[in-house]
């Protein structure tokens, strides 16, 4: 009898799961869902509209509103030049500004080196700030001196 094995890289493993988690009917995310800590002030629109996102994407949002989020900021570590409206924790990990769920998944299942992730300032687009013409943005892993590229967004999508 013939067999043929089919060998799978860890990224292509972790991309699958990605994939499949995107397709799988919402339902079936929310006996699965994950916490995720959000502090953002009370008055940001915008805020509201990303923790939605969130919501819809299987994380389950625990927020609190403060007029106090440079010290927010500065207690998770992160850099000024990185800063955005909202800051979160999810596991070990300091999400800044509008990233997009599934970058965080894919933060979750590969577990970097970094304090988190973060998208500087507010493009136009992305998960929170959707109605504008939708610009392509980067997610910056960053943590104790190193900024790098993780990932390319189009709005909510990969690129």
């Amino acid at each position: 009898m013939d067999h043929h094995h089919i060998t799978f890289t860890r990224r292509t493993v972790l991309s699958l799961i990605a994939v499949g988690t995107a397709v799988l009917a919402k339902p079936s995310l929310a006996q699965n869902q994950t916490d995720i800590r959000v502090w953002k002030d009370p008055g940001c629109g915008c805020c509201g509209a990303w923790v939605e996102h969130l919501r819809r994407s299987g994380f389950a949002p625990l927020v609190t509103d403060t007029t106090n989020m440079h010290a927010i900021k500065a207690q998770f570590g992160v850099p000024a030049a990185l800063a955005s409206c909202h800051t979160a924790r999810v596991g070990d990990y300091v999400i800044e500004g509008h990233v997009p769920a599934p970058a965080i998944i894919e933060l979750l299942a590969q577990r970097p080196a970094g304090l988190g992730l973060a998208v500087p300032g507010m493009p136009p687009g992305s998960p929170g700030m959707e109605g504008a013409s939708p610009e392509i943005y980067d997610v910056i892993l960053f943590g104790s001196g190193m900024q790098t590229s993780y990932a390319r967004f189009m709005g909510s999508r990969r690129i």
